[in-house]
């Protein structure tokens, strides 16, 4: 997956459970599991606005793209 979600590194770094930042947010443990590592298609924007307020955060240090883009060739004829 290209997008990186950097939720539980955010949480380590500043000492919350994963369970603290559910409750928080209003959704379940095992869906905020499933966010962590990265087994979601998406997110609702007020379920990532919930999590960067809580971990006083933004959307970009939460979710990382990782692809690396190949360069172009051109025609070379």
């Amino acid at each position: 997956m290209p997008i990186e979600v950097r939720l539980k590194i955010l949480l380590a770094e500043r000492k919350k459970t994963a369970r603290e930042l559910a409750e928080y947010v209003g959704i379940t443990p095992s869906n905020l599991s499933l966010l962590s590592s990265g087994k979601v298609n998406g997110i609702r924007f007020n379920t990532l606005q919930a999590i960067c307020e809580f971990l006083d955060c933004q959307p970009g240090d939460l979710l990382v793209n990782i692809h690396k883009p190949e360069k172009h060739k051109e025609n070379q004829e």
